[in-house]
């Protein structure tokens, strides 16, 4: 009797896996096609830049301090050494707290991430719940992401069909 319980639970659960409908996208060839996300992505490589060319700035002054003080070192006295390394150290401190509120965790560029791409990553998560919702499916795969896929058959690919939602003319190279 188990075993016949343990055959129909499994006959039950693999029909139940063949009954869903899913279908696969490609999410960053969806982005790659979207020229809000392109203009976003513009802006967030300008935004990193200037930061960085800020930072190397701040970097390059406290490189000048102390091939100075290395110069004049031997004519400094005790109190005055201190004096010099104290405003290095402090300056290299400010350009790593600078660097830090502008790179780190939660800083500038995340947000301005936040600002920019998300919205657009919106709009394609609401496109593609459009999709499967209309169309009846219960999995969306992103053969973008960490998931592996194997193999898919393109049939199955509906990542041009979020684009031409979205009103974004797909490009032939995928």
């Amino acid at each position: 009797m188990k075993k016949l319980i343990l055959i129909a639970s499994l006959f039950l659960a693999t029909f139940h896996l063949q009954a869903q409908r899913y279908c696969v996208i490609d999410s960053r060839y969806i982005l790659d096609n979207m020229p809000e996300y392109k203009q976003a992505q513009t802006k967030l490589d300008e935004a990193s830049q200037t930061w960085q060319k800020e930072i190397d700035g701040k970097l390059q002054d406290v490189d000048r301090m102390y091939k100075a003080y290395q110069a004049e070192q031997v004519m400094l006295s005790d109190e005055m050494k201190k004096k010099r390394e104290d405003e290095i150290v402090k300056k290299e401190k400010e350009a790593k707290e600078l660097q830090k509120k502008r790179f780190g965790q939660d800083g500038d560029l995340f947000k301005k991430r936040q600002e920019l791409v998300k919205p657009v990553q919106d709009k394609v998560y609401n496109a593609v719940q459009k999709l499967a919702v209309s169309k009846g499916y219960e999995l969306v795969f992103d053969k973008s992401s960490d998931l592996s896929v194997f193999y898919n058959d393109n049939k199955l690919d509906k990542s041009d069909d979020i684009l031409r939602d979205l009103g974004v003319t797909p490009s032939k190279s995928k």
